[in-house]
Order: C-alpha cells, then sequence, then structure tokens
C-alpha cells in the first residue's frame, strides 16, 4: 500500500513537472507581446472642429489698398460748357473668403499639412465710400444718370490701378504667411500651401 501511495505520489509530481513545463514553454514561445510599451504618438490629426473653426474666419484680409480718384466730365453747350469734377475715395481689401474653400481642402499626412486655398481676390465690390464723395468743381445741371456714370467710371478707375498683379501677388504672400504661421502653431512641422487658379 505505501508502495502504491508513493507511485501516485511520484505520478503526480511528474504530472506537476510536466504542467510546470508546458506553461513555462507556453509562456516563453507564444506569449512573447505580453508587454508593456510606452511611446508617443507624433502623429496630428486635424479635427473637423479645427477645419470648420479655420472655414468660419470668413473673409481673410491680407491686403487694404486706400485709393482716391479725380473724375470729370465736360458737356458742351451751345453758349457754355457745363463741367463736373468729383473726388471719390475707396478702400479695396484684398484677400480670401474661407468659406469657398473646396472639399479636402485640407489634408495631413504625418508631420505635414497641405492646404489649398482660394483664389486671392477682391473682397468686397462695394469699396467706393460715397459718403466721402465730393463735387470738386460743378458748373451746370446735373442729373443723377450722369453721376451715376462719373461713379461707375471711378469705379473702373480705381479697379485698374489697385487690382494688379503686383497687389495681387503681395496679397497671395501676405495669405500664405500667415495660414503658415496659424498651421505651424497648432504643431505641425511642414506645411505646403497652393491656391486655386
Amino acid at each position: 500500500m505505501r508502495k502504491t501511495i508513493e507511485k501516485k505520489s511520484d505520478l503526480v509530481k511528474i504530472l506537476a513537472l510536466i504542467a510546470f513545463i508546458l506553461v513555462f514553454v507556453w509562456l516563453v514561445f507564444f506569449e512573447k507581446d505580453n508587454s508593456i510599451d510606452l511611446g508617443v504618438d507624433n502623429k496630428i490629426d486635424v479635427t473637423p472642429t479645427q477645419i470648420e473653426s479655420i472655414k468660419d474666419i470668413g473673409e481673410w484680409e491680407f491686403l487694404s489698398i486706400s485709393n482716391e480718384e479725380l473724375v470729370d466730365t465736360v458737356r458742351k453747350g451751345l453758349i457754355s460748357d457745363d463741367h463736373l469734377v468729383r473726388i471719390y475715395y475707396g478702400t479695396l481689401r484684398l484677400g480670401i473668403n474661407m468659406h469657398d474653400v473646396r472639399p479636402r481642402w485640407l489634408t495631413v499626412s504625418g508631420d505635414t499639412v497641405t492646404a489649398i486655398l482660394p483664389k486671392v481676390g477682391l473682397l468686397d465690390k462695394d469699396f467706393i465710400d460715397e459718403a466721402r464723395t465730393k463735387s470738386f468743381y460743378e458748373s451746370g445741371k446735373w442729373k443723377a444718370k450722369d453721376r451715376e456714370a462719373m461713379y461707375k467710371k471711378a469705379y473702373r478707375q480705381m479697379l485698374k490701378r489697385c487690382l494688379t498683379p503686383a497687389n495681387l501677388k503681395t496679397a497671395q504672400e501676405n495669405a500664405e504667411a500667415q495660414f503658415r504661421k496659424m498651421m505651424l502653431s497648432m504643431g505641425y512641422k511642414y506645411v505646403q500651401i497652393t491656391f486655386e487658379q
């Protein structure tokens, strides 16, 4: 009887040893990824909220040009000529309207953000300050349609004088610099900016 108990005890020890070896082999060979790694995720994602907050800027001015135009007109008469000379003042604001961005205008790849911005242009088409318009010289009687024609002439002259390629280029360079600065402050390392044509 004692031999039977010793055999059972030896058998239990052998089974326990085999079980221990199997568990050890299992842990060593099959559970290699049972470790904790601490790391930093340097990936920056643009959230929909951030994109909307950038779009909510709306009209973003990058160059303001104050201008004045002297416009005159002469109407020939039988006895004498009528003259009307007026001075028009206006401020043309060049920039981009962020509401005009297209879908997927802002994309991120790693630490680089790529933006396609709307074309730089005139933000407000009503740039002549009519309250400051002055009649510099006036002789004779002039109708509202004559004054309207002079207003349109002043408008065209201001556009021609202020919407030059050089001014548009300056506004675009300012836009690029300010947008780049904003993106860098948000944590992006590289910023690529293009403008729609």
